[in-house]
């Protein structure tokens, strides 16, 4: 499975950015995807994550503020990013997982940057 992240950019505090990321290659039918985060000198953390099945999960700090949805296909996940904060500012990472197998994939990563 490959993934492409894109969306991300430089935006003033309280705006807006929606991410995307595309899965293709060999996938399975149960599966997560998942945006993760990484600030320079931090540890990788979850942001939001979405199954096939719809259901959706958050990190404390960004509910409220961002939405994971699917696209058309289950082949393409968004995340929406309102109220955008400084804080927020890191490099964004999809990962895809295969439910069946534990498999995890990884895109490259989006970078995000809040000014205040």
């Amino acid at each position: 499975v490959q993934l492409q992240a894109s969306g991300g950019g430089l935006v003033q505090a309280g705006g807006s950015l929606r991410l995307s990321c595309e899965a293709s290659g060999s996938s399975h039918s149960i599966h997560v995807f998942g945006w993760f985060r990484q600030a320079p000198g931090e540890q990788r953390e979850m942001v939001a994550g979405i199954s096939s099945g719809g259901q959706t999960t958050y990190a404390d700090f960004v509910k409220g503020r961002f939405t994971i949805s699917k696209g058309n296909t289950e082949h393409i996940v968004y995340l929406q990013m309102n109220s955008l904060e400084p804080e927020d500012t890191a490099v964004y990472f999809c990962r895809y997982r295969n439910a069946k197998t534990g498999e995890d994939y990884w895109g490259q990563g989006t970078q995000v940057t809040v000014s205040s």
